[in-house]
């Protein structure tokens, strides 16, 4: 089995490297990834040796070296990670996100109907469903949830989203399409919330939260969600959605707090900032579908994954040290020189 990885630079993707890696070691996994501001390749630096495992700096909007590619390896299964994801760049430079999350994947996927791979997955998130109301636990995402965007973040993986399911209509590609909730663990890059909390504590300098922290997110370990994936690749029916949820609603202000008190560091450090723009108040997953059809459900509670990632980054300094100097996006150069 050939699979290929886009984006399995970045924080997810790499993690779903490694677990693919361990679990299924006869596995051929062919990683691409542009390496832009948030692909690390020395996260990959344990695998890259592996004989399963194989590297292609590449951007996906390259329908050359995307075909090149597709025609060298002749996968089985793409997985696509690949996406500029952070909300607040999307709102300073929206175009790179259409380009990338909406174009790149239109080419990938017209490789994958070229080399008629088994399966294309689509790796979402639950902000295409746009936020649920603070006062009303009840409710929750399901896949049927209409999609009602927030950002040009979001609206570029709901557009997307929308493309790899007309692709399936109209080319019969096999595709499936998962939508997960806020991800953490080891290896995520330091502008998101809870490594840019836990470095900053580290470093004593303030910790910026939007408003007064009380936005809710539904955080799942980043490993669950890899193996939700790995069976929506092998067993997942065709054409359908899978909302992947962690049961683990969090206020963000909570959890800057129970970071602070971990490391020991005063909730002075705390430093509320002007909130950002269409903020989204709520997120949370019913993971009921996946259960039922494919036996997935969280096995980490956020208690102990928030404590697993703390002592990661606790015992990794020189991976983030690296990327807060900027020194990360030399490693390609030192291990392939420029003229790869």
């Amino acid at each position: 089995m050939k699979i290929i990885v886009t984006g399995g630079a970045g924080f997810i993707g790499s993690n779903f490297i490694f677990y693919m890696l361990r679990n299924h070691p006869d596995y051929e996994i062919i990683c691409i990834d542009s390496l832009t501001y948030a692909g690390n390749l020395s996260t990959l630096s344990s695998v890259i040796n592996d004989p399963h495992f194989r590297f292609y700096k590449a951007d996906i909007r390259d329908r050359e070296a995307i075909d090149r590619i597709f025609a060298e390896n002749n996968p089985n299964i793409i997985v696509n990670f690949a996406a500029e994801s952070h909300v607040d760049r999307s709102i300073s430079n929206p175009g790179i996100f259409l380009e990338t999350n909406i174009i790149g994947t239109s080419v990938l996927m017209d490789a994958a109907r070229k080399y008629k791979v088994s399966r294309f997955h689509q790796v979402s998130t639950d902000e295409v469903y746009g936020d649920l109301p603070l006062d009303r636990p009840d409710m929750l995402f399901t896949e049927s949830t209409p999609l009602h965007t927030s950002s040009p973040y979001s609206a570029s993986k709901a557009s997307a989203d929308l493309l790899v399911l007309a692709y399936h209509r109209t080319y019969n590609l096999p595709v499936t399409i998962s939508r997960c909730s806020n991800n953490y663990g080891p290896y995520q890059f330091p502008e998101k919330l809870i490594p840019l909390m836990i470095i900053n504590a580290l470093n004593n300098k303030k910790l910026p939260v939007y408003g007064q922290g009380l936005n809710v997110r539904d955080w799942l370990y980043v490993e669950d969600h890899c193996k939700a994936i790995d069976l929506i690749i092998h067993n997942g029916k065709i054409g359908e959605v899978y909302n992947i949820g962690g049961h683990n609603e969090m206020h963000n202000i909570d959890i800057v707090k129970l970071i602070l008190k971990k490391l020991k560091k005063s909730e002075s450090l705390i430093e509320f900032v002007t909130d950002r723009k269409g903020h989204d108040l709520r997120y949370a997953i019913n993971p009921e579908k996946i259960h039922n059809e494919l036996g997935w459900l969280p096995e980490t509670s956020f208690a102990i994954g928030i404590n697993k990632t703390i002592d990661w980054y606790l015992s990794n300094c020189g991976w983030w040290q690296e990327i807060v100097s900027g020194e990360y996006q030399n490693y390609y150069k030192k291990m392939y020189g420029d003229n790869k």
